[in-house]
């Protein structure tokens, strides 16, 4: 359960700073999805930053288009991309407006709605493996593309909601290389996770994906 401390929402100045500094402060803090079953939360145990225009693993690095447009403001909006073909994935924008960056959301632990969760996950061997991974987070919740752009820090009824959570101490905070990341923005060491949590999901380099003959 969450304690009544934590249920605080997160205010938009959170979010209005460098990438770098909001993405190990989101570790602790609580993620709540509101569906027609009740609502899920997670406290985040794992993120990735991505810094826009600095930053070749972004999707922004590029410059501005359809697909990432949520990247470029305001903060504490969610940004949501379709991948490889089957999965959804959510971000949280971060920084001034016009610049893009954005915080990946890669794991958690589900603290409240873990039923509803299940239903989502049905290969899930644990409750710890409901939201173990980027794309199992975002299924565990129910999120696609529908929820692009949905306000995290709104008033009142909302989809997806940024609670204050307990924030975990700098000495529990571990960062290296980012999973799966291929070139260049595949060496910062912009993963951050939470020191020996089992929701964590392993690492892995980036292996290039093979053509069909």
């Amino acid at each position: 359960m969450i304690a009544p401390t934590d249920r605080t929402p997160l205010p938009r100045e959170f979010f209005d700073r460098p990438v770098l500094e909001v993405a190990p402060d989101l570790l602790g803090r609580i993620l709540v999805r509101t569906t027609p079953d009740g609502p899920i939360a997670v406290r985040l145990t794992e993120v990735e930053a991505y810094d826009g225009p600095n930053d070749p693993g972004s999707h922004a690095y590029r410059g501005r288009t359809a697909r990432n447009d949520v990247m470029f403001g305001p903060p504490g909006h969610v940004y949501v991309y379709f991948t490889y073909g089957m999965w959804f994935c959510m971000n949280l924008v971060c920084g001034p407006e016009g610049r893009a960056s954005a915080v990946l959301l890669r794991a958690g632990e589900v603290v409240e709605g873990a039923e509803h969760a299940r239903k989502r996950r049905l290969s899930a061997r644990n409750d710890r493996e409901l939201a173990k991974g980027p794309a199992r987070l975002a299924t565990a919740l129910g999120v696609d593309r529908a929820l692009d752009g949905t306000d995290a820090c709104a008033f009142g009824e909302t989809p997806l909601r940024m609670l204050t959570g307990t924030a975990v101490g700098p000495d529990q905070v571990v960062n290296g290389p980012r999973t799966g990341v291929a070139g260049e923005g595949g060496v910062h060491p912009w993963r951050f996770w939470v020191a020996d949590d089992p929701t964590v999901s392993p690492y892995r380099a980036h292996v290039p994906r093979r053509r069909r003959s």
